[in-house]
């Protein structure tokens, strides 16, 4: 799947399936300098601890999102794709990242600025609500993920 821009050279979330259905002046605020950001197989696209400043939607490539303990291997926690939102740190203070994410393969992602989406969300109330319900079943996702692998590393049995 190609990033979906228009000629004007616009960014048009509504083509995203997240943003499916959104009021399109919200989402003309929130793009308003959101950016196509392409990483190589390999690249960091987040890292624990530093700051979350971009929602990020996958339109191409797969990216994994890993934690690290020191004395042990990275492990991957759950893999992003093509449709898929990446980050949700930028919306809670201390907007940090609180996993790393490395693209897999070749990876094109819209960048939403972190600042811009969480003004748009204050200055438009029920836009912003109607955003957080399409992010909370994403975090509870990722928070599921994370639980299912600490369980594996540590040789709990979840039966």
């Amino acid at each position: 799947m190609n990033a979906p821009v228009r000629a004007s050279g616009r960014i048009a979330l509504e083509e995203h399936a997240f943003f499916a259905g959104l009021d399109p002046a919200f989402l003309a605020a929130i793009a308003r300098d959101a950016r196509i950001a392409t990483f190589d197989a390999g690249a960091p696209i987040l890292t624990e601890g530093e700051p979350a400043d971009a929602l990020f939607l996958v339109t191409a490539g797969k990216v994994a999102l890993e934690i690290f303990a020191p004395d042990r291997p990275r492990r991957t926690i759950q893999t992003l794709g093509p449709g898929e939102v990446l980050g949700w740190s930028w919306l809670i203070p201390p907007h940090r990242w609180r996993l790393d994410g490395r693209a897999v393969r070749p990876t094109t992602a819209i960048a939403l600025q972190a600042a811009t989406v969480r003004r748009a969300m204050e200055e438009r109330p029920e836009d912003g609500y109607r955003l957080l319900l399409r992010l909370l079943p994403v975090i509870t996702q990722r928070l599921e993920h994370t639980r299912i692998q600490l369980l594996d590393l540590h040789g709990i049995d979840r039966a």
